[in-house]
């Protein structure tokens, strides 16, 4: 089954249904790794690459930034920038005060995004971006999956800026020629009402896409966000559609097998909360009923979505990717589709 292309937004861009993600590269992968990442993911036909400021991911100031200068040095060697869709992303508030120059804690401004784009665009060797991303928000808001009463934000003590100052701030790298088109991550239905209704009433750069987890064990896009996409073009770029690999099944019973993320960096406390497992248990029974690798199945369920413009795959080896790949010839029959309705209907959403 060849990939598809959808549209982002209303761009005019077309993006493939299966983008490739990058936060290894530079801690978990090699600079040659990531290289031969690009080389197979570009001949399999995907064309849209993420990448942030921030990464490699675990967040540290030795490797803040590697991931992009990862792709710039293929970028350099490869060339044929026009080929790819480049997203990357400007951190949000948070206490990783080594992300600025002057070890001040990262803000939604001006003055942030406008160092931001500079030190992003000089990694990654390139004078332009196709799609700028807000990492997460500057308002205080518990995320990745934090509980309501959690720090927020990181436990940043930084005050807010208003969605308006941060969308002029957006609009003068849209018209200087650094950024084509814009998205969010990691935001909320009323973020995005907010951003679109100032792009329409203001004539500011409008919203393309939003960049949130989605997956088997949490499906909370749905409940507010997906009928943008419907209403006004508004898609959603799905990150963790294996939730950090846990619907792989390899982190059962309390596995944690070596050379894993969550093995080497035991952060993956978002998918180990009450009702998580039996969730997986089951969703790994569907694929074993159905005779599926479970994370094929897991992918190809995101992809199956009607609002999803594409869904973000990462891999530490080509292995795995070639894996992930494979998920573009399994087909969500209405069968699979109740069974994982089912699943829902009485796990609901245990890792949000």
């Amino acid at each position: 089954m060849p990939l598809d292309y959808r549209p982002l937004g209303r761009t005019g861009l077309s993006v493939s249904s299966i983008a490739l993600g990058t936060m290894t590269w530079g801690e978990q992968n090699t600079e040659a790794e990531g290289h031969a990442q690009l080389d197979r993911a570009l001949d399999f036909g995907i064309n849209l690459i993420d990448t942030a400021e921030g990464y490699s991911i675990p967040p540290r100031q030795e490797t803040q930034g590697s991931t992009e200068r990862i792709i710039g040095s293929w970028l350099r060697a490869r060339g044929g920038r026009d080929r790819i869709v480049l997203a990357s992303k400007v951190a949000g508030p948070s206490d990783r005060l080594w992300l600025r120059a002057d070890g001040q804690p990262p803000r939604l401004d001006a003055k942030n995004i406008n160092e931001a784009i500079e030190g992003s665009l000089r990694r990654l060797g390139t004078d332009y971006l196709d799609l700028y991303q807000l990492h997460w928000p500057n308002r205080p808001l518990s995320l990745f999956g934090a509980a309501a009463h959690a720090p927020v934000n990181g436990g940043a003590d930084t005050p807010e800026v208003p969605i308006e100052e941060t969308l002029e701030a957006l609009d003068g790298l849209v018209k200087s020629g650094k950024v084509r088109h814009i998205g969010l991550s990691n935001e909320t239905a009323w973020g995005l009402s907010r951003f679109l209704h100032l792009s329409e009433t203001r004539n500011l750069p409008r919203v393309a896409s939003v960049q949130n987890a989605y997956n088997l064990l949490n499906r909370t896009y749905e409940e507010a966000l997906a009928e943008f996409h419907a209403r006004e073009d508004v898609g959603l770029l799905a990150y963790s559609p294996l939730a950090q690999g846990f619907l792989t099944g390899k982190y059962q019973r309390g596995a944690r097998p070596a050379g894993t993320r969550v093995a080497l960096f035991d952060r993956g406390a978002r998918y180990q909360k009450p009702g998580t497992e039996e969730a997986i248990d089951d969703y790994l029974a569907v694929a074993r009923d159905f005779g599926l690798d479970p994370a094929q199945l897991a992918i190809a369920w995101v992809r199956s979505r009607p609002f999803v413009t594409a869904n973000i795959i990462g891999a530490t080896s080509l292995d795995q990717l070639e894996a992930d790949l494979g998920s573009v010839d399994l087909a969500i029959t209405p069968e699979i589709e109740a069974r994982i309705d089912a699943i829902h209907q009485i796990r609901g959403n245990p890792a949000p």
